[in-house]
């Protein structure tokens, strides 16, 4: 046991961290004590103890350097015990043992020799081998927990008192393993079952990781018992069908049902419906009678896109319940050992866990480690020891637990549901298993890992290993597996049979918060809907909006900003863009809806236009004019997001389906951003109705225009919103003028139905001269125009040019037409393009009797904007107003980017495309 002294760490340097050493009963703080007052403090503890018996000074001074050493011990094991746990249940995990957790290496040449320790009766002396035995079973056995890199002591010390001592083991008392195992067959039995009823059908199994199962039903015991009434949970394929069937509760039958090709909703719903391994669904359970709501977010084969989406409603339905901190709301997150390293919105929903916006009191990650990844081995898949170390950047605590004792995977789920609770943090499990069969069960793993699969093919099931775990302690006797298991398989049998009838009795749609909304026809989508204020209501913003408390140091520039709103809004002329959104916030939120606007710097807004936050210059308080109206109820909630749009564009979503009274808001800083969150936009936002029956009100504001600002910052695409509209899902503008965009927000919450609202928001629109709205447009009988006219129209049996465009392209057009003379050019603007607004175009163009041409003008290039898009509907529309003709494009070619970078080139094109449009000159411009 002999080892070279320095090896170790050197005692004799002063300047030793004593923050290392983390021993409550010390009576120190460890981040202010030096070594020296360490070594006085545990010297001065033994003297005390020892009493009269005790020896020299000398002696005291060595026994307090041994005290220190064995505390150092203590903590070694604390911060790398867990690379010595019993992780994997395969053993092919294979690391040689730490060589820093050796008494060796500290220092210590006995077993024997005994040290004082601190306890919570004071002093006593024990063996080194009494010492490395109860740290080896605290931190080297089926857990290993890793949090000592979180920096705040009292969590590290709730963390110790639950893993760490003597009599730290995992206790359950035989009716609990009883119904551990229970849940452990049923989970094994049911994968077994669909094996043997839908042969190379794909289910994505959780077969070697059924301990979740209980795990996940600790979770709502728990959690039930320390408050939590609602829990939603987000999940990959992998297990899904599981946890629909043993922890949702989701009817066998319904399953079977889809299994055999049924609808998983009644026939007369609609919509594309989707695999059975994408669905989710809603339950409740009861856990000593405590009640307690289950919802199962549905998600697509994007790996983890679901978690900020589970994370915006647990927000909404914390916010709906007044639950600052999430007590009563539990987010937990299931995922695949490479998808949680390898996905990068993990890491931005860790990020925002944090955060005032977004936080929600505390995520619980179970991470289902099947040490592969499809065919992809973890040392090509992570740059990390584990899967979970990303969750360090949060300072989470992580538990490693071994998948096959299904015991200590059940009580690190009590653990963290305790730790989440109290700290409002969160905590990781990561649940080392195997993967029995393949990536899916069609797969044959062995081409790529034919040793794992050599050793999970002669692994015992874990319902296995730990019923004989059980018979050893004697909780059962030899039938009760067996017995229980035939049980649950003649169960399965006959709801398999019963499976064949069964009709799903509704949808699981419009229910709970959703109650009073439901699916438009066609009539409700052409109604104008009446979204105009009360001339009250105007008046009381008008004061919000412009009044500054005296208190209230703010900016001079904004000084000058609210005296010419005020002036606007009390003359009644000139109101800009900002203020009419203004108007529609507030106005909402005095109707009794709640409004949250969230996005990049969105409390100033990107241009410097909102000023929805007011920053007092010499104390830098915030203040917010909207929230002052109520003092209660709903409000008006901005957030300036962290530096994200796939995560916070998901999180966005999430609140919206959970909340359809919030007029829900999420702006990109410039439209082309939202290309970073494409994903969210094509697997929820255009096609969550139609999958999954998840209607969602959220709008999405993308800045677009052409100024000349470079491929970057001029084109939110929206050819790729138009490219996805189909079947009523959603709807895209591009608006032109404040009042306009006032009744499209107002009308948005006015209406008895949802849809997602994609609005090309302007850039120079936002302070044009012309691009401004009156009184009168706001206060009275007005509502959304979908189509608006031109300023300064030829009368429609003068029209021989009709120029249909959209976006600030439309002022251009009219003063270009007006400084040429044109008389007989009409320009139109599309403010809707989808649904697309056919039958007031109709309209209009049955009243142009001398129509000779129709024109499309656009600023994007020929192959992105609007053209393919309207074209066919256009000349639909033409062909039903009577005129024989097709309409004609004017704009930029075709380009593979989204703009020039060349101002002076931009002027040039923008020129031509006028031109073009107006057939006032001969243009190269592509026809």
């Amino acid at each position: 046991m002999s080892v070279e002294r320095e090896q170790g760490p050197s005692w004799a340097r002063d300047n030793w961290p004593i923050s290392e050493l983390d021993d409550a009963n010390l009576g120190l703080d460890p981040t202010q004590a030096t070594l020296e007052e360490v070594k006085e403090k545990v010297a001065a503890a033994i003297q005390q103890t020892a009493g009269a018996s005790a020896a020299t000074d000398i002696d005291v001074q060595k026994a307090a350097d041994a005290s220190i050493r064995a505390m150092m011990l203590i903590r070694t094991y604390r911060v790398r015990g867990h690379l010595a746990a019993r992780l994997d249940p395969l053993g092919l995990a294979h690391h040689e043992f730490p060589k820093e957790l050796t008494p060796e290496w500290h220092g210590f040449t006995s077993l024997d020799e005994k040290v004082w320790l601190g306890g919570v009766l004071g002093f006593q002396k024990a063996s080194i081998a009494q010492i490395v035995g109860v740290l080896q079973a605290n931190y080297c056995g089926t857990v290993g927990v890793e949090y000592m890199h979180i920096n705040d002591l009292e969590e590290r010390r709730f963390l110790q008192d639950r893993v760490e001592g003597k009599d730290a083991e995992i206790h359950f008392t035989p009716e609990g393993k009883q119904a551990i195992l229970a849940k452990v067959i049923e989970g094994e039995q049911w994968e077994k079952f669909l094996a043997r009823k839908y042969v190379g059908t794909k289910r994505f199994g959780l077969d070697g990781g059924e301990s979740m199962i209980p795990a996940l039903e600790a979770v709502i015991k728990y959690g039930g018992q320390m408050g939590v009434t609602e829990m939603t949970i987000g999940m990959a394929h992998r297990g899904r069908l599981n946890v629909l069937a043993n922890v949702m509760g989701k009817p066998y039958r319904a399953i079977f049902h889809e299994f055999a090709g049924g609808a998983s909703n009644p026939e007369d719903v609609g919509g594309s419906g989707d695999v059975k391994y994408h669905l989710g669904t809603s339950s409740d359970r009861e856990f000593d009678g405590n009640n307690v709501h289950l919802s199962l977010v549905p998600n697509p084969s994007h790996l983890e896109a679901v978690d900020p989406v589970v994370l915006g409603k647990c927000r909404a339905v914390m916010t709906l319940r007044g639950d600052k901190h999430g007590k009563t709301v539990l987010p937990i997150l299931l995922h695949g050992d490479a998808a949680f390293a390898g996905q990068g919105i993990v890491a931005e929903c860790l990020m925002m866990s944090g955060l005032q916006g977004y936080a929600t009191g505390g995520t619980l990650h179970f991470v289902i480690n099947n040490q592969i990844g499809f065919t992809t081995s973890p040392q090509f898949a992570r740059s990390s020891p584990y899967p979970s170390d990303i969750a360090k950047s949060i300072q989470a605590p992580i538990l490693h637990v071994n998948g096959d004792d299904p015991e200590a995977v059940t009580w690190a789920c009590k653990v963290a549901i305790e730790y989440r609770q109290t700290f409002g943090r969160d905590i990781v499990i990561d649940m080392w298993c195997y993967r029995r069969f393949g990536h899916n069960e069609s797969d044959e793993p062995k081409f790529t890992q034919p040793i794992m699969y050599d050793a999970i093919g002669k692994h015992r099931p874990i319902s296995e290993v730990y019923s004989e775990r059980l018979r050893d302690e004697g909780v059962i006797d030899g039938d009760w597996a067996s017995s229980h298991q035939s049980e649950f398989v003649a169960h399965l049998e006959e709801e398999f049979e019963a499976g064949n009838d069964y009709e799903p009795a509704k949808a699981d749609w419009f229910g709970g918060r959703w109650a009073n909304l439901t699916v438009p026809d066609e009539d409700d989508r052409r109604r104008n809907t009446g979204t105009a204020i009360e001339p009250d209501c105007y008046d009381k913003l008008t004061e919000v909006l412009t009044h500054v408390p005296e208190d209230l140091d703010i900016h001079k520039t904004l000084g000058r900003i609210l005296k010419a709103k005020k002036k606007a809004l009390t003359t009644g002329e000139g109101i800009d863009w900002a203020t009419g959104e203004a108007l529609a916030f507030g106005s909402l939120v005095l109707d009794g809806y709640q409004v949250r606007l969230s996005g990049q710097d969105s409390g100033r807004g990107t241009f410097s236009q909102r000023h929805a936050v007011w920053v007092d210059q010499k104390t830098g308080e915030k203040f917010i004019p909207l929230r002052e109206m109520r003092t209660g109820g709903p409000r008006f909630e901005v957030r300036d997001s962290p530096l994200s749009e796939y995560g916070v564009l998901g999180f966005e979503y999430g609140y919206s389906i959970a909340d359809p009274m919030t007029l829900n808001l999420w702006e990109a800083q410039f439209g082309d951003f939202v290309n970073g969150a494409q994903i969210m936009i094509d697997q929820f936002i255009s096609s969550g109705e139609a999958k999954w029956l998840r209607a969602s009100g959220l709008v999405m504001l993308l800045p677009h225009g052409y100024e000349g600002q470079g491929p970057e910052h001029s084109s939110a695409r929206p050819e790729r919103f138009l490219q996805l509209c189909a079947e009523d899902n959603m709807q895209v503008c591009n608006i032109t003028t404040p009042a306009n965009y006032f009744h499209v927000l107002r009308r948005q919450m006015m209406r008895d139905f949802r849809k997602p609202l994609i609005i090309m928001t302007p850039k120079s629109l936002l302070r044009h001269k012309q691009a401004v709205s009156n009184r009168d447009e706001f206060v009275g009988e007005g509502h959304f125009f979908r189509i608006k006219s031109d300023l300064n129209p030829p009368a429609p049996t003068e029209t021989k040019r009709l120029v249909l465009c959209t976006g600030k392209v439309a002022y251009e057009l009219m003063d270009a037409r007006d400084e040429a003379g044109d008389e007989h050019t009409q320009i139109v603007r599309i403010e809707q393009l989808y649904p697309f607004p056919s039958e007031p175009l109709v309209k209009r163009l049955k009243e142009m009797t001398n129509l000779e041409e129709v024109v499309w003008a656009q600023e994007e290039p020929k192959n992105q904007g609007y053209w393919f898009f309207v074209d066919p509907l256009i000349e639909q529309c033409l062909a039903d107003a009577g005129h024989d003709m097709r309409p004609i494009y004017a704009g930029r070619p075709p380009s593979a980017s989204p703009a020039t970078g060349l101002a002076s080139r931009h002027k040039k094109q923008q020129a031509a495309l006028i031109a073009d449009a107006l057939g006032h000159s001969a243009t190269d411009t592509d026809k």
